[in-house]
Order: C-alpha cells, then sequence, then structure tokens
C-alpha cells in the first residue's frame, strides 16, 4: 500500500488505514469484527510508544526557546476549537432538531483532540525539521492533556444536564486536575527509573530493552490506576530526553525499532473505521467536521499572532493539527459509558471525523511541512520520466 500510495504523494500513514479498511470486517472482511476487540493491547501499547516519542522532543532547551509560544498557541487554538464548534452546533440546533445541548457541549471538547501517531509519522516518514515542526510536536502534546482536562470538565457539565444533577466542583474540576497530576507524576517516577537505568545498562539493545519495558509498564500502571497511559508515558519521555546526556544514538536505534508497531496501530485503526457510519451521521456530523477545522485553524493563526511567532508558523501550523484518531475515539467510549443516552451517535460521529480525519489529516499535514519548507527536496516523491 505504501508503494501505490506514494505515486500520489500520500504519506505511508495513508497506505497503513487505507490497508486495514480494505481488510476490516466493514470491507472484504478478512478480519472478522469480533476479532478487533482482542486488537485492543496492541493498540494501547502502540499508543504509549507514540506519546514517548512525542515526549522526548519536551527538551527544556527547546522549552526555554519555544516555551511561553507553545503555551499561548496550544491553549488558544483548544479553547477557540471548543468555541467555534459549540457555538456553530448550537445555532444550528435552533433551526435543525437533534443538537442537544450536552451531545454539543461533549463534542466540543472532543474537538480539541489531535493524533499524535499521524503527525510523527508524518515527520518522520519525510524527516521533517523547522520552526513550524519543533512548534508542532510540544502543541500536540500539549493539545492532548489540555484537551483532557476540557473533556473531563464538559463531561461532568453534560451529564449534570443530560440527568437533570447539581453540577460539583469537585466533580468538575478536581477530579479531572487529581487523574491528570497523578499520571503525570507515574510518569516522572517511571522515567527517572528509566533514566538511573541507563547509567548501568551501555548497550543499545538493552537500552531499547528498558525503554519498552518501561513504556509498557507505564500503559499497565495507567490502565490499573485509571489514568491517561498518553500523559503518563508523554512524561517518561520527557523525563528520559532531559535526564539523559546520551539519548541521540539510542532514539535513533528506538526509532527504527518502532514503526512495525506504528504500523500495526494505523491498520487495526483503518479495520475498526465503518464506512457505512458516513450515511447515518447527518449534518452533526458535517458540521462536526467543518466547526472543528475552523477551530483548529483559527485557534493556531490567532494563538501564532499574539505569541508573535514565526511567519510559516501562523500560516501552517493549524493545516497540521486536523488528524483526529486514537484520543478522540478513546473519549467516545468514555462517553458511551458516562453518557450512555448520547453515547452512541457521539461515537458514530467521532469514528466517522476519524475516518476523514486520518485520510485527508497526514496529506494536509504533510502539504503543510512541505510548503513551510521543512521537507527536504530530495525526499519528495519523484515524478517518474517519461
Amino acid at each position: 500500500m505504501t508503494r501505490l500510495v506514494k505515486i500520489f504523494g500520500l504519506p505511508n500513514v495513508t497506505g497503513y488505514i487505507i490497508a486495514g479498511l480494505l481488510i476490516g470486517p466493514f470491507c472484504f472482511k478478512l478480519i472478522p469484527e469480533e476479532f478487533l476487540d482482542g486488537f485492543a493491547i496492541i493498540t494501547t501499547s502502540a499508543l504509549g510508544f507514540i506519546a514517548f516519542s512525542i515526549g522526548g522532543e519536551f527538551k527544556i532547551e527547546h522549552i526555554k526557546q519555544l516555551g511561553r509560544r507553545i503555551i499561548t498557541i496550544t491553549v488558544v487554538q483548544a479553547l477557540m476549537t471548543v468555541l467555534v464548534v459549540d457555538i456553530m452546533l448550537l445555532i444550528a440546533g435552533i433551526f435543525i432538531p437533534g443538537f442537544d445541548t450536552p451531545l454539543v457541549i461533549t463534542l466540543g471538547a472532543i474537538a480539541t483532540a489531535t493524533a499524535p501517531a499521524a503527525t510523527l509519522m508524518v515527520v518522520r516518514q519525510y524527516k521533517a525539521n523547522g520552526i513550524v515542526t519543533r512548534t508542532l510536536l510540544p502543541v500536540v502534546a500539549g493539545d492532548d492533556a489540555l484537551g483532557l482536562i476540557i473533556f473531563s470538565i464538559s463531561l461532568a457539565i453534560a451529564k449534570s444536564l443530560a440527568m437533570h444533577e447539581a453540577l460539583t466542583f469537585k466533580s468538575a474540576v478536581l477530579m479531572p486536575l487529581w487523574e491528570i497530576v497523578l499520571s503525570l507524576a507515574v510518569g516522572a517516577a517511571l522515567g527517572f527509573i528509566l533514566s538511573l537505568s541507563m547509567r548501568w545498562f551501555k548497550s543499545r539493545a538493552n537500552r531499547i530493552i528498558l525503554i519498552v519495558a518501561l513504556v509498557i509498564g507505564g500503559v499497565a500502571l495507567s490502565q490499573l490506576l485509571g489514568l491517561s497511559s498518553l500523559l503518563t508515558c508523554m512524561m517518561i519521555g520527557a523525563m528520559y530526553a532531559n535526564m539523559c546526556t546520551e539519548i541521540e544514538p539510542v532514539m535513533e536505534a528506538y526509532e527504527r525499532w518502532t514503526p512495525p508497531v506504528f504500523l500495526l496501530f494505523f491498520v487495526i485503526s483503518g479495520a475498526e473505521l465503518n464506512i457505512g457510519m458516513i450515511i447515518t451521521v447527518g449534518a452533526v456530523g458535517i458540521l462536526y467536521l467543518i466547526s472543528r477545522s475552523i477551530g483548529k485553524y483559527a485557534g493556531a493563526y490567532l494563538g501564532s499572532v499574539i505569541s508573535k511567532a514565526d511567519p510559516n508558523v501562523r500560516k501552517y501550523l493549524g493545516l497540521a493539527l486536523l488528524p483526529q484518531a486514537g484520543v478522540a475515539v478513546g473519549m467516545a467510549q468514555i462517553v458511551m459509558t458516562e453518557l450512555p443516552a448520547y453515547g452512541e451517535a457521539i461515537r458514530t460521529i467521532v469514528l466517522c471525523a476519524t475516518l476523514v480525519y486520518e485520510l485527508v489529516g497526514p496529506v494536509i499535514t504533510k502539504i503543510a511541512l512541505t510548503k513551510a519548507g521543512e521537507i527536504p527536496v530530495q525526499l519528495k516523491p519523484q515524478k517518474k520520466s517519461k
């Protein structure tokens, strides 16, 4: 599939998703639908490795250079996305039935989430480097952290509205913040253990084994304690990147080990996409796609203007923030349990949006980084001579 999509200048991740879609239970049925749940351990672990890689980008020297800008852009684009999605859907609800307030509030929160996996894969494949790329990865990481806070608070509000219950400060603010702080604390402890272990193990093989063990351990602990595995593994990567001096050769070897894991993640994600759902989504799904795209681009642009970021960051960062997948789907799964009255509708909308964003998002990310001049010319697909 990667050879086929390369003919059209598309990134590998798009080929993996299409491959999964074709062999999945909703197309050629080579993988039965009942098998999909059994793949959860692969996708959950893969998200842990993706989060670890992104956490590795949180180096103190980079944060010092871009710190205020990263925080400003992350916060502004996340809040702008929530605002645009909520306002557009609530206005549409005046004219079209089906736009209930709890549904709108929950969708607005889910809209903040970005897909770190797709973004990271495009950056790695094309060896993108520059101010937009260096801004993009920390923003994607921070975006998911902030998105989890916004989602937890919004879900608490939506539940109180749907069930006519009193909203408390503890359920809306304290509990979500506690989960985030505890996730980061567990990640920091595991990251410290990993960094300390590197002093006794010098070979690349042993060091990669340690990384794999600590990341899978972080995922397992997060599931046992009901924490965010993304934030936990992100913090493991950040601690390792800042505490170890010999990180480059190890991470180079690590990046050669992870592609099969990421491939499995995207193929399974593609297999889980039900293309038949597009028909059932309707006006809510279409407006969600449009409003989220507007919110992400406008928010990233406004945040870049406020923080006086590079002109390329203003123009292209918002386009690279469009992919949405695992984190958003995970949020939708939580809604199925916590807000069952709207769970099925929200999951359908999010999965349909994932189908669109995962197929189109990586392509747009590649175009944005190319336009920004951060993908080396020699790595662009070459046209065949006649």
